[in-house]
C-alpha cells in the first residue's frame, strides 16, 4: 500500500490530538460534512493528514469568527479551485501535446487593417513597402 497525504491513518483520538480538538468536535464536523474521514469495515473513522490539515483550517476560521456554514462554503470553494486548477493543468498538457504533434499548425497575426490573418508556422506577414511619390499638377 502506498502512503500519501490522503492515506487514512489516524483513529479519531489521534486525529483530534493532532488537530488540537476534542474527539466529539471531530464527530460533529463529520456529521455536518465539513470533514469526511474514511470508514473501516467496522465503521470506525480513519483520518488522513489532509483531514487533519482541514481540521486545523476549520479551527483557524472558527477562531476568526467564521460560522460553520461560512466554513463549509470556504472549504467547498477551495475544493472547487483545486479541481479547476487540475483541469487547467490537464488542458495545458493537452494543448501542448496538440501543438507539438500537429503538422502544419497555424499561427495568427494582425493584418494591416487590424484584421486577424491566419498563417502557416514559420512564415511572416507580407508588408507593403512600396513608395508612392505624388506631386500636384502644375497649372
Amino acid at each position: 500500500m502506498s502512503m500519501n497525504e490522503a492515506s487514512p491513518l489516524f483513529v479519531i483520538s489521534v486525529a483530534a490530538e493532532l488537530a488540537g480538538m476534542h474527539p466529539q468536535t471531530l464527530r460533529q464536523y463529520d456529521r455536518l460534512g465539513l470533514v469526511s474521514p474514511t470508514r473501516t469495515a467496522g465503521k470506525s473513522r480513519r483520518y488522513s493528514m489532509r483531514d487533519v490539515s482541514q481540521l486545523r483550517e476549520i479551527a483557524q476560521l472558527s477562531s476568526e469568527g467564521v460560522s460553520l456554514e461560512g466554513i463549509r462554503r470556504v472549504l467547498g470553494l477551495e475544493d472547487r479551485v483545486a479541481e479547476l486548477e487540475q483541469r487547467v493543468r490537464e488542458l495545458e498538457g493537452a494543448l501542448a501535446d496538440e501543438m507539438l504533434n500537429r503538422p502544419g499548425r497555424r499561427v495568427f497575426a494582425a493584418g494591416a487593417a487590424g484584421d486577424v490573418v491566419s498563417m502557416r508556422a514559420g512564415t511572416r506577414v507580407r508588408r507593403e513597402n512600396a513608395i508612392v511619390v505624388w506631386r500636384p499638377l502644375e497649372r
